[in-house]
């Protein structure tokens, strides 16, 4: 993967809607963005967040599990050129069985007061290191969302145990020749640096 300062990294990065059928992900690319996941920090070290990684005829499979039968749009043709989906999965009950462990365990009969949900936390900030480690790869990446009513149905069809939730899926593979910038991003404007940092107080 090429050297880059993360400053740059982090402006290059955008997702990707579009993507060349054409043009598959070396095992070698692939490899080393699932490998950069499994760096993301983890509440207490977890290591809960599990990726289901799906190619070729797998991805047709996603597709038909978690789409709408005849549904079509110009971002489910474009997305569904994608190469590689990593399905990422995530389970509060890991969170709360390593929290249970005598390093962790507060002395509660109740179990852990979170002061945030970091199984989802966890996820996030997983697949953000997928995201910066594709855009560093030269790949093209796109998170986003299974339909809650369809992830019930992807978890049986991939097999994914009781207990486990979609996190999030990131489609990979190298952008098409016409894919352009899309989506909120081109339509809002970044919100003002002193909007959102704030030093002291609120």
């Amino acid at each position: 993967m090429s050297g880059s300062g993360l400053a740059a990294l982090l402006a290059r990065r955008r997702m990707v809607r579009d993507f060349d059928p054409g043009a598959g992900v070396p095992v070698e690319l692939l490899e080393a963005v699932l490998d950069a996941g499994l760096t993301a920090p983890s509440a207490g070290h977890a290591q809960v967040v599990t990726a289901v990684v799906l190619a070729d005829q797998q991805v047709s499979g996603f597709w038909s599990v978690t789409s709408e039968p005849g549904a079509d749009s110009a971002w489910l043709r474009g997305m569904r050129r994608a190469p590689v989906l990593i399905t990422l999965w995530t389970s509060e009950d890991a969170y709360a069985e390593r929290y249970a462990e005598p390093d962790k365990a507060a002395g509660s009969d109740d179990g852990p007061a979170w002061s945030a949900p970091w199984w989802w936390v966890d996820a996030g900030m997983t697949a953000m290191a997928v995201l910066l480690a594709a855009t560093d790869a030269g790949l093209g990446a796109c998170f986003f969302g299974v339909p809650p009513r369809r992830q019930a149905l992807l978890a049986e069809h991939l097999g994914v145990p009781a207990g486990w939730a979609s996190a999030g899926v990131v489609a990979l593979g190298r952008p098409a020749a016409a894919d352009r910038p899309s989506g909120s991003g081109r339509r809002r404007a970044r919100r003002p640096r002193e909007e959102r940092i704030r030093s002291g107080r609120w």
